[in-house]
């Protein structure tokens, strides 16, 4: 289109009649979300304006692409569309140069890169997931049966809130007691399939692995190997309290401070299956929120574990002794710190 000088209004280009018009003009239905590529060929100074904004000056006679889209932010629109204006100072435009760029490359992009929330439900593969979920509640099943009294005293809601007699006969059974290393390694697959889990559903939803699925091997591999650290960690601290005391002169404590952590992480890690079971049952739907409770939920099992021991150590010597204060902090609340940023706020 272009415009006389003696009308307000744009008129139709008719080529051979509106030969003396150096400005040119078309209404386009531009989208900002999506492209909008030109393709032409210019002249020097030949300059292009959109709802009568300077969007491009060629510097030298040559081929050009512009997205019109790019172009778009700021300027408002006009009933919907915009006028893009081809204007050169000493000549007319030849706007038979122009053309739409198509966008078959874009399609096939776009088919080969699918939007993200498609490919979580895809290819997050929960087949694995399932069958720990079996496995632990066989090997709670398996306890309960075999090993009823010490099973009944760990679980139990009032000797949790409040140490009984019962609850201190198991307390006070050795480290090594065939019962309390198979309650540890139930409480090691629970925790270590939750922190597969999350580190699954992270490598999704922050675009980790976004061109390969997280194969089942993948998952069984993960999960077995934090069960064996966990396991490894939660015997182990017993050796690494024995010589935190040695050097802080603490050692009336450590059998009253493992006891109770590991009394507070076996009760509280028998709920972890329960959000395992959010996790495969809503995942699909709200990732963000299943990837939240899910680190809240160990986040909780860690530091309620860890108040409980303070506690429990108070009712013997007072916390507020600077010394004792002093060596909860390195044998409690560092690893509590390494422990939460390595599982929850590692991504």
């Amino acid at each position: 289109m272009v415009q006389p000088t003696d009308a307000d209004q744009l008129v139709p280009y008719v080529s051979g009649v509106h030969a003396g018009y150096n400005a040119l003009h078309q209404w386009l239905p531009i989208t900002p979300a999506q492209p909008f590529k030109i393709a032409f060929a210019a002249p020097q100074n030949l300059c292009l304006f959109l709802n009568n904004q300077l969007i491009f000056k060629a510097d030298s006679a040559a081929n050009y692409t512009l997205d019109l889209a790019k172009y778009t932010q700021g300027i408002e629109t006009v009933e919907g569309k915009y006028l893009l204006t081809v204007w050169h100072p000493v000549q007319q435009p030849s706007v038979g140069t122009f053309r739409n760029v198509p966008r078959v490359a874009e399609a096939m992009q776009e088919a080969n890169h699918r939007p993200f929330s498609i490919l979580v439900r895809e290819y997050v593969n929960q087949n694995a997931f399932i069958v720990f979920m079996l496995v632990i509640g066989l090997i709670y099943g398996l306890l309960r049966v075999n090993y009823p009294s010490d099973f009944q005293s760990t679980f139990n809601l009032n000797g949790f809130l409040k140490s009984s007699s019962e609850a201190e006969l198991y307390a006070a059974k050795p480290v090594g007691a065939v019962s309390n290393v198979l309650f540890v390694l139930a409480f090691s697959l629970s925790l270590a399939l939750l922190i597969a889990a999350i580190h699954t559903n992270v490598q999704h939803v922050r675009l980790f692995n976004r061109l390969f699925p997280v194969s089942e091997s993948d998952i069984t591999t993960k999960t077995l190997f934090y069960t064996l650290l966990i396991f490894a960690v939660v015997l182990s601290k017993y050796v690494f309290l024995k010589v935190m005391a040695f050097i802080f002169s603490m050692e009336q404590v450590v059998q009253l401070q493992y006891r109770e952590f590991i009394r507070s992480l076996l009760f509280l890690g028998v709920f972890l299956p329960l959000v395992m079971l959010l996790y495969l049952g809503l995942n699909t739907l709200i990732p963000e929120m299943i990837l939240l409770i899910s680190n809240l939920a160990v986040s909780l099992v860690l530091v309620i574990t860890i108040l409980r021991v303070f506690y429990a150590v108070n009712k013997k010597a007072s916390v507020l002794n600077l010394h004792l204060f002093s060596y909860l902090c390195a044998t409690e609340v560092i690893p509590l710190a390494i422990m939460l940023k390595l599982i929850v706020f590692n991504f």
